[in-house]
């Protein structure tokens, strides 16, 4: 089932959430990538660190995102924070879908998409296990949120 119209749950502050990301990059830029990062385990996501090339700008960008495993693949979802914006991150791998998700184990290089039809109701169903308000904070937007599913570049595939 897709994102349905419900009543929204509560978020914190748009400043809390943005102060929250900053804290969070920080914690890992000054560990020097030993906290911050966490595998997916059982019902819960875990958190990889995505780095992209800025579409306007042609620098390196990285952010720390939500993630679950779909076979070898990585899936996020392009929420920003349940804000009406779509996040810088998704708009650079549009623009060029080349990246790097660094987790736990390792840097992986990636390829960025957007699931569709059956693949992102899958994929959706999916996020919602993990999380029984994820409809209500999407209908927050004003657009469906994108299923992004990173996957395996072709030379990493070869490997």
């Amino acid at each position: 089932m897709s994102e349905k119209r419900t009543r929204s749950p509560w978020l914190p502050p748009r400043w809390f959430i943005r102060l929250a990301w900053k804290v969070h990059r920080g914690l890992y830029r000054l560990s020097r990538g030993r906290r911050g990062l966490w595998p997916p385990k059982g019902n819960r996501w875990g958190t990889l660190r995505l780095t992209t090339v800025g579409r306007r700008s042609g620098q390196e960008r990285s952010v720390i995102l939500a993630y679950v495993h779909d076979g070898p693949n990585l899936v996020t979802l392009a929420m920003n924070g349940w804000a009406a914006p779509e996040p810088a991150w998704w708009l650079n791998l549009q623009a060029r879908p080349e990246a790097s998700a660094t987790l736990v184990d390792g840097q992986r290089h990636v390829r960025g998409r957007a699931a569709h039809g059956a693949e992102r109701e899958r994929l959706w169903a999916r996020w919602q296990e993990l999380d029984k308000g994820l409809d209500g904070f999407a209908a927050r937007r004003p657009g469906q949120t994108a299923v992004v599913v990173l996957e395996p570049s072709p030379d990493q595939a070869r490997n």
